[in-house]
């Protein structure tokens, strides 16, 4: 099997991070997976974004808990891309689902508990992948493993990845103790030569990010990971394309 490529925050090398923009164009640069931030707003409305405020990719300023659905969905979140004009506004996690359902592309969905608990969050992200038949193609990662135990207790087939990052001892085994099925390090990890060996000893699957240049793109495919999570996912597939 081909390591996956998961666009992180869409082909957010491209287009604004986690719009719809940004996924669209990872299908069309032939993802197979997308990989995105949810939070919740005033109204207790999931939406896709990775900080906890909006200023940061906007321009404006607030946390992302302070504003209703409607208020948020003003706001233009296409600072970050100095090229592109066009408002981009923050989506739902629905909105994400009804436009890559069609796709069978995979969906990494980072809860963003990890400074900000948002209460119910967890309930709140499985009812909406139910909603729209999309329970076998979510996987759902967190820096907060707290949440993950939510989510595997509301849903013990719910499948989870740990996120982690400087040099943890063995966490493909602490994986396995939690009956997390993934392992989603930050690239430095695969440098520790018995990494790779665990994960496979353990059953884990490895989804790395955020792997955007050539030479750390080859390594893990040489590792022959289960997926990288790229900034460009264009360039990941033309490598994978010629090396495996």
């Amino acid at each position: 099997m081909k390591t996956k490529i998961w666009a992180h925050r869409g082909a957010s090398g491209y287009a604004p991070e986690n719009t719809l923009e940004a996924f669209e164009l990872a299908v069309k640069q032939g993802a197979d997976g997308v990989e995105l931030d949810v939070q919740l707003t005033k109204d207790n409305k999931l939406v896709v974004i990775h900080d906890e405020k909006i200023d940061r990719v906007s321009g404006e300023s607030g946390f992302v808990k302070d504003f209703t659905l409607e208020e948020i969905q003003k706001v233009n979140v296409n600072v970050p891309q100095k090229k592109y004009t066009s408002f981009a506004k923050i989506p739902t996690l629905q909105e994400v689902y009804e436009l890559l359902k069609p796709t069978g592309l995979t969906v990494n969905v980072e809860l963003k508990t990890g400074k900000l608990h948002y209460e119910g969050i967890e309930k709140a992200v499985l009812a909406c992948a139910k909603e729209a038949g999309m329970e076998e193609r979510v996987c759902y990662s967190s820096f907060n493993h707290e949440s993950l135990l939510r989510i595997k207790e509301l849903d013990s087939k719910a499948l989870c990845g740990i996120l982690f990052s400087d040099g943890w001892l063995h966490p493909a085994f602490y994986a396995k103790d939690y009956s997390f099925e993934c392992l989603h390090p930050a690239f430095f990890d695969l440098t520790f030569p018995w990494f790779m060996k665990e994960a496979r000893q353990a059953e884990r699957k490895v989804h790395v990010w955020t792997v955007n240049n050539r030479d750390d793109l080859e390594k893990c495919y040489s590792l022959k990971v289960d997926a990288v999570i790229t900034n460009y996912p264009d360039k990941a597939k033309e490598i994978r394309d010629e090396v495996e």
